[in-house]
């Protein structure tokens, strides 16, 4: 039953149950660009490819610390996207002892294709929000994919 102040506890987990699977089916059909395809990536690159896109050149362990995963799984990863040349390494000209993974130029438009189409989505649907309103959505969604990992 709802209230004045919204749906009650029950409606709201109905509709989140019959929302999610629309959403993940939305999102998996977001084209992946013709010059990826063929490579086959896992989500994980996806989430490494979404870091290096939006916060500019990463060193491993800072991709690491984002991804939640080891070094040594992000140097895989690196490597194999580096090998199919989505990514490059190169020197930080700031620091000569540290490599960055940055979004290769011959891929970068793709990258930046592919990847807009949920960022358009993501912006359209929080743009309006307050800050506080967006920061109760991301805490929300957190919350939402602890409590499923941990069953």
């Amino acid at each position: 039953m709802s209230t004045e102040t919204g749906p009650s506890l029950d409606e709201s987990v109905r509709a989140m149950v019959l929302l999610m699977p629309r959403l993940v089916a939305r999102a998996k059909r977001l084209p992946v660009p013709e010059a990826l395809r063929s490579l086959e990536l896992a989500p994980r690159h996806l989430s490494l490819l979404t870091y290096v896109l939006f916060d500019g050149p990463l060193t491993v362990n800072e991709l690491a610390k984002r991804l939640e995963v080891a070094p040594t799984t992000v140097s895989l990863m690196v490597g194999d996207l580096s090998r199919h040349g989505v990514v490059s390494r190169r020197t930080d000209e700031n620091d000569r002892r540290r490599t960055l993974v940055t979004i290769a130029d011959a891929h970068r438009a793709a990258v930046t294709a592919w990847l807009g189409g949920a960022d358009r989505g993501w912006r359209a649907a929080l743009g309006p929000l307050t800050a506080e309103q967006r920061a109760l959505v991301i805490a929300t969604l957190r919350a939402y994919e602890e409590a499923v990992s941990s069953s």
